[in-house]
C-alpha cells in the first residue's frame, strides 16, 4: 500500500501504508516517547490528531490485549519512520499493523519523521490528512485545509456514556510485577491491593484506564461519571473526593463542563485534576487557556515543583495551557515546565484543590509523579 501525509501548508510526504486502507484528517503532532505506542494510540486525549513518533523504529514488541488505555484507539492516524517487521515479546497478541487494520486506522511508514518534527516545531502544529488509499497530493492538501481542530468538543465523543464503578471485583487494577525465583505464579505476578476505603467520584473527559488503576492502587473506590454529568449528580453521592480526568481537544470549547466544575470547587470537597481537568479548573477559577505552538507530548518533560525545588520528569500530552496572568490571587502556580515556563501545576490557597498539567499515571512514561495520588489521599484524610 502506498501512503500519503499532507499538511495544510502544502507539504506532501509519501511512504508505505500499513494498517487499514483508510483516510483521516487531524491535527498533526509528535510524541517523543521511545515506547508505549499502544498506550498512545488508545489515549482518548489524541482524538482528532495524527500522531508522529520521533523514535525511528516502532512496533518491535507488538500489541497485546492488556496495555490499552481505552476501549479502542482514538488517534486519527499514525506516522512512523520504520515499522518493525518482527514482533518479539511474550505478551504480544499481534502486530501493530494488524491492530491498526482491525480498528480501521491508517498508518504510514518511511516518512522522514525528523524533518516532519522539525517543521512542526518551527511552524507550529498544523492540520493534516493521512491516507493509504489512492489520493493525489492536491486532494490531500485540500482535505487537510478543510479540517478544523480548535473550538471542537471532542470530549463528548470519547467519554463513557453511562456511569460505572471501576473494578469492583479487583480484577484489573493490581500493579504488574516480575515474579521472584521463589514464587510459583509463572513469569509475572501482581502486587496486592489495599482496601478500597475512600469513595470518590471521577469525571470522565477521556480518562485513561491507568488513572483508574492508580486510584484503586491508592485505596480509592471510584465511581465514574460521564463528562456531561451535572455537579449535583456527583455531590449527591457524598464523595470524599472528586477527580477530574484528562481528555482531548480545546478546553475553551467546554463551557458546560467549566460551569459544573465551578460548582464543585465551591462545594468544599477535595478535588484533584490532571491535564484537561487542570485546564478546566483553570477556567473555573476565572482564568483563560491558550494554544501552545506545538504542544507537550512525550515521556521526558521536565517539571519543577516551585515549593520544594524538586524536578520531575513527566509524561505529557496536551496542546493547550493555562495563562498564569489570567488567574486570580487565590490561585497559586506551584509547578512550571522547565522547557518553556508554562504552568504545570496549580493549587487553591484556601480550598482543598490542586491540579497538574501532566500525567502522574504515566503509561507510557516515568513514575516520578506517582506520589500525587498519595497526596490526594492525604488531603482527603486531613479533612476527616
Amino acid at each position: 500500500m502506498k501512503g500519503i501525509l499532507a499538511l495544510e501548508d502544502g507539504t506532501v510526504m509519501r511512504g508505505l501504508g500499513f494498517g487499514a486502507r483508510a483516510s483521516a484528517a487531524g491535527e498533526v503532532c509528535f510524541n517523543t516517547s521511545m515506547s508505549g505506542y499502544q498506550e498512545i494510540l488508545t489515549d482518548p486525549s489524541y482524538k482528532g490528531q495524527i500522531v508522529t513518533m520521533t523514535y525511528p523504529l516502532i512496533g518491535n514488541y507488538g500489541v497485546n490485549l492488556v496495555d490499552v488505555e481505552s476501549w479502542r484507539p482514538h488517534a486519527a492516524g499514525f506516522v512512523i519512520r520504520e515499522l518493525s517487521p518482527v514482533v518479539s515479546n511474550w505478551r504480544a497478541n499481534g502486530s501493530l499493523g494488524d491492530y491498526l487494520e482491525k480498528n480501521g486506522l491508517p498508518g504510514i511508514q518511511g516518512v522522514d519523521t525528523r524533518a516532519l518534527t522539525k517543521k512542526l516545531r518551527v511552524r507550529g502544529a498544523m492540520n493534516g490528512f493521512i491516507s493509504t488509499e489512492d489520493m493525489s497530493g492536491e486532494e490531500a492538501v485540500k482535505r487537510a485545509r478543510e479540517f478544523v481542530f480548535e473550538g471542537v468538543d471532542y470530549v463528548k465523543e470519547v467519554t463513557h456514556k453511562e456511569p460505572f464503578d471501576w473494578d469492583k471485583k479487583d480484577e484489573q487494577s493490581a500493579a504488574f510485577d516480575v515474579a521472584r525465583g521463589d514464587q510459583e505464579s509463572g513469569p509475572a505476578c501482581h502486587k496486592p491491593l489495599p482496601p478500597a476505603d475512600i469513595p470518590i467520584v471521577a469525571f470522565d473527559y477521556g480518562m485513561k484506564y491507568n488513572i483508574l488503576r492508580r486510584l484503586r492502587q491508592h485505596g480509592f473506590a471510584t465511581h465514574v461519571l460521564p463528562a456531561t454529568a451535572a455537579a449535583q449528580e456527583a455531590l449527591k453521592r457524598k464523595p470524599a473526593g472528586i477527580f477530574l480526568s484528562n481528555g482531548p481537544g480545546d478546553p475553551a470549547a467546554l463551557n458546560y463542563i467549566v460551569r459544573e466544575v465551578k460548582t464543585l470547587t465551591e462545594s468544599g470537597v477535595p478535588i484533584f485534576g490532571i491535564c484537561l481537568g487542570h485546564q478546566i479548573l483553570g477556567q473555573a477559577f476565572g482564568g483563560r487557556t491558550f494554544k501552545l505552538k506545538f504542544g507537550h507530548r512525550g515521556g521526558n518533560q521536565p517539571v519543577k515543583d516551585l515549593q520544594t525545588g524538586r524536578v520531575e520528569i513527566t509524561s505529557q500530552n496536551h496542546g493547550f495551557a493555562v495563562d498564569p496572568e489570567s488567574l486570580p490571587a487565590e490561585i497559586s502556580v506551584d509547578r512550571i515546565n522547565l522547557n518553556d515556563g508554562t504552568v504545570e501545576g496549580m493549587r487553591h490557597k484556601r480550598r482543598p484543590i490542586f491540579c497538574v498539567q501532566y500525567h502522574p499515571e504515566a503509561s507510557p512514561g516515568p513514575h516520578d509523579s506517582t506520589p500525587l495520588f498519595s497526596e490526594f489521599r492525604k488531603m482527603i484524610e486531613r479533612r476527616g
